[in-house]
């Protein structure tokens, strides 16, 4: 019996880091009959067998975390990836991804790219800073910010998101060059780029592995993971200092109540509007789901 990661999943086939080796393996039978199924970051137990025999995947150890789209667990970081021009930033999605990632008890870390291309990225630099994020600033052409988050890297399991375009690729082989990941320029006619990864998979890299997420820009809040409106105020950490002081606490929705601590700290400009937007389209999107709706 072998310790180890899945590091990849293609086909039913499952690719097991142990740290001397990567070996492919099938998960065991039993594992379909509990309905559960191996994702990319699982940390399992394995069985080595002889070249007539494939080797198995016989235990799944507990999850801190897991995501549907894509399928990814024991997630420590994410990168939030946005360009501002060619596709421009997009706060929504990034206050939508920001979101789920704190409900899924994972670091979020703003990453602002293209900023050689227009200097409007200052504004959104303070957004996110100020709702009290790590935001880095790169400059792909340049390479200015890539050793900023190689550092961040070390020691954890981090996933790159951000809409296709935004230079997730370009970034990542700035800071490891050997990983030659393919790259695509950005559709004019449909004003996105060409989606160049085609599956989740783990690279080990820095003391830690990182993974380029295909599809997880447009991951639907709704149906993949739902918060549930109770807790969606939790999901935006500058509201925190607030959600005590509501007037009707129990009832607040924080959207427009009346003694609402959040609608009060945002028209003193200690929430910002766009973050504030976010959450009042979130809410609106989930507030009448129940939570027998999640299951």
């Amino acid at each position: 019996m072998v310790k180890g990661k899945i590091v990849k999943g293609i086909g039913g086939f499952y690719y097991v880091d142990t740290g001397s080796e990567v070996y492919e393996c099938r998960a065991r039978g039993n594992f379909r009959k509990q309905k559960i199924t191996p994702l990319v970051g699982d940390n399992v137990e394995i069985t080595v067998n002889d070249g007539d025999h494939e080797n198995t995947i016989d235990k799944i150890f507990e999850r801190k975390n897991s995501l549907v789209r894509p399928p990814l667990a024991n997630i420590d970081r994410l990168f939030v990836i946005a360009s501002v021009v060619d596709p421009k930033i997009n706060t929504t999605v990034i206050d939508k991804l920001i979101a789920i990632a704190e409900y899924k008890k994972i670091e979020p870390i703003i990453v602002i790219t293209k900023t050689d291309l227009d200097s409007s990225y200052s504004q959104y630099v303070e957004i996110y800073k100020n709702a009290g994020f790590k935001t880095v600033v790169c400059n792909n052409t340049t390479g200015s910010g890539a050793d900023e988050i190689k550092a961040l890297l070390t020691d954890c399991v981090c996933a790159f998101t951000g809409n296709t375009g935004v230079g997730k690729s370009t970034l990542l082989n700035n800071i490891f060059p050997e990983l030659e990941l393919e790259t695509g320029e950005t559709s004019k006619k449909l004003g996105r780029g060409k989606h160049t990864t085609r599956h989740c998979e783990l690279f080990k890299t820095n003391g830690g592995y990182i993974a380029d997420t295909p599809g997880f820009s447009s991951l639907d809040f709704e149906r993949c993971e739902k918060i549930l409106k109770e807790d969606l105020p939790y999901c935006f950490r500058e509201f925190e200092p607030y959600l005590d002081l509501c007037r009707f606490n129990t009832n607040c929705s924080h959207v427009n109540d009346k003694g609402c601590a959040v609608v009060e700290a945002l028209h003193e400009g200690k929430i910002s509007k766009s973050r504030h937007e976010s959450y009042v389209m979130m809410y609106n999107e989930v507030k009448d789901i129940k939570e027998w709706q999640t299951k």
